[in-house]
């Protein structure tokens, strides 16, 4: 007997669909996640191996779900928890160190202690050797936790990760830039040296332009706001938003 996770299962499904171009449903593609796991337990090469597709009463909603689970299934995208110091500079440091690993997504909040944990997902094109490799670079400077397995991190954490801070003199923005390698790199670097970030939010969800919620800690809006307008990218003060007031 096979056994398949649900990441598995989504992976199944992105399969079928980028292959025939038609959506299966999760039950429907439980045979073909089936036949990806025994190949890959076997070593089964140069084989002809046929999965019967059972299913395509997919649900719409469901789909977020599937597409946010199946890298990880496909092992193409690692969770990492990671303990850096709170001071500024550690998110470039950071991400620096991931090379030209694209960064999937990007979760944190300030918290009055000297250290900060964020929760990061981070694209791979090699698998679990890959995954491993990296997470032994990262920890050879920062405390490291591999989270991809973590169905509470998956399902819950990514989503939860910040609450309401104290953070003095804190501004909230939003910015949107072309959504290409090194765009989120560089937006660090040009910001994250100069002013304390207490709080960052990034998810990549395959679009043409990447979002991001950033807040930081200012004496001086107007100096901001002129290095913002170097950059060249839209943004817009959210720190009067009503949603950020209430829960952040």
């Amino acid at each position: 007997m096979v056994l398949v996770s649900n990441d598995e299962i989504c992976a199944a499904i992105k399969d079928i669909y980028e292959d025939m171009r038609s959506i299966a449903e999760p039950a429907g593609a439980l045979a073909t996640a089936g036949v990806k796991k025994y190949v890959e337990q076997n070593n089964i090469e140069n084989e002809n191996l046929v999965s019967i597709v059972s299913g395509a009463n997919v649900n719409f909603d469901r789909l977020r779900y599937i597409s946010e689970r199946a890298d990880l299934g496909e092992h193409n995208e690692a969770i990492i928890a990671a303990t850096i110091p709170e001071q500024p500079g550690s998110f470039l440091k950071f991400c620096q160190l991931l090379d030209n690993h694209a960064i999937t997504e990007f979760n944190y909040r300030y918290a009055p202690n000297r250290q900060a944990h964020i929760f990061v997902g981070v694209a791979l094109s090699e698998g679990l050797s890959e995954k491993e490799a990296l997470i032994a670079k990262l920890s050879q400077s920062f405390d490291i936790l591999d989270m991809s397995d973590n169905s509470i991190a998956k399902t819950h954490i990514r989503y939860m990760v910040g609450g309401r801070s104290d953070a003095d003199n804190e501004v909230l923005y939003r910015f949107e830039f072309p959504e290409r390698p090194g765009a989120l790199l560089n937006f660090l670097k040009k910001v994250g040296t100069h002013w304390n970030i207490s709080l960052f939010h990034y998810r990549n969800h395959g679009a043409d332009f990447g979002r991001v919620l950033i807040g930081l800690q200012v004496d001086d809006v107007t100096q901001l706001e002129h290095n913002f307008d170097e950059l060249g990218y839209f943004y817009q003060n959210e720190t009067d938003n009503k949603a950020y007031q209430y829960f952040l």
